[in-house]
């Protein structure tokens, strides 16, 4: 022991002495400690955690079949609702090349044959009619919020398939290029593999929040709102159909030159050339000509293929539509009758 400055050992001061090893000991002990219990609890809670995503997992693959309606990869499909010895399905439209000869993959390993109850192209959603019983309609559950978790549930094959994500971002209404209305999409970061497409997107608790599609999404991962594939489905239930209004046009957008916006008195900076008029169709029995620039619809303003599209519900079908379009640098307006998008 050292002495202190007046020749003293601190024990000789009558101060306690503290052996060092014990002393750098005990803290180091309960530091050690505390690390190993909070490992501990960290690995208890990851593996809970993980026990729960599987038991959702295990859950939603009741609901999702395989649907065989294509040469190659066969998609994923959703028990929408279930009777006594049959069940509709949904699923991506895109994956459905056949009208006939169409199987279904069911959880329990059976197979069974199903018919097109309608399709809808806009949308990306087609429902089937399954002739099968025993099968269980999934959960749905709340609107998703950004951030929180999401797993994508599949059956690309005879066994179910997952991955896992969060909700990246909420959009829509949004129009999509196949003239669908989608009053929500849903981008999630997780996986879509080969036959992910028509699988449930679910939440940590196994309850579908959407129906993920690769048509819309252009290499990310993209799923249609429940609230859209509830509207759809009803529609094809009752109709087999989404109708849709068209005008029997080609075109391509266009900017409008400074100029030419001085001088026809149009504000926006873009319209949509004609390039092509339809023989016998609705905007060629209403004097409308190739090179003609439309630029609004009934006073809504008409810049991109979408902003036409929305424009065109089935609700305009037969009826009178003002089109405002530059011709030969002048702002004339063309009147047509809506047809109907066969």
């Amino acid at each position: 022991m050292a002495p202190n400055e007046h020749g003293a050992s601190p024990a000789a001061a009558g101060e306690p002495e503290i052996p060092p090893a014990a002393e750098a000991g005990t803290g180091t002990a309960g530091q050690t400690g505390a690390a190993a219990a909070a490992a501990e609890a960290s690995g208890t809670l990851l593996a809970t955690f993980s026990d729960q995503l599987a038991r959702a997992v295990e859950l939603v693959s009741e609901s999702v079949v395989r649907v065989e309606a294509r040469r190659r990869q066969p998609a994923s499909g959703v028990v929408w609702t279930a009777a006594e010895g049959s069940a509709l399905v949904v699923m991506a439209d895109h994956a459905l090349e056949r009208d006939e000869d169409i199987t279904l993959g069911l959880p329990d390993g059976r197979t069974a044959a199903a018919a097109v109850v309608g399709r809808d192209p806009g949308t990306d959603l087609a429902l089937l009619r399954a002739q099968a019983g025993g099968l269980k309609p999934i959960e749905r559950g709340p609107a998703p919020k950004i951030g929180q978790l999401a797993l994508v549930v599949a059956r690309p094959g005879h066994a179910p398939a997952a991955s896992i994500g969060v909700v990246s971002a909420l959009g829509g209404p949004a129009q999509t290029w196949r003239g669908g209305r989608l009053e929500g999409v849903i981008w999630t970061d997780a996986a879509l593999y080969p036959g992910f497409s028509g699988a449930p997107l679910v939440d940590a608790a196994g309850r579908m929040v959407g129906l993920v599609t690769s048509q819309f999404g252009r290499g990310a991962g993209l799923a249609v709102s429940l609230e859209t594939v509830g509207r759809v489905v009803g529609t094809l239930v009752s109709h087999g159909r989404i109708k849709r209004g068209f005008l029997g046009i080609q075109s391509q957008r266009v900017e409008l030159s400074e100029a030419l916006r001085s001088r026809t008195g149009v504000a926006q900076e873009s319209g949509l050339l004609i390039v092509g008029v339809e023989r016998g169709g609705p905007a060629e029995r209403g004097g409308v000509l190739i090179g003609d620039v439309l630029v609004a619809l009934d006073g809504h303003t008409v810049q991109r293929t979408d902003d036409l599209l929305g424009l065109l519900g089935g609700e305009r079908i037969g009826q009178p539509a003002t089109l405002r379009v530059i011709r030969g640098g002048e702002l004339r307006e063309v009147q047509v009758i809506v047809g109907e998008r066969e």
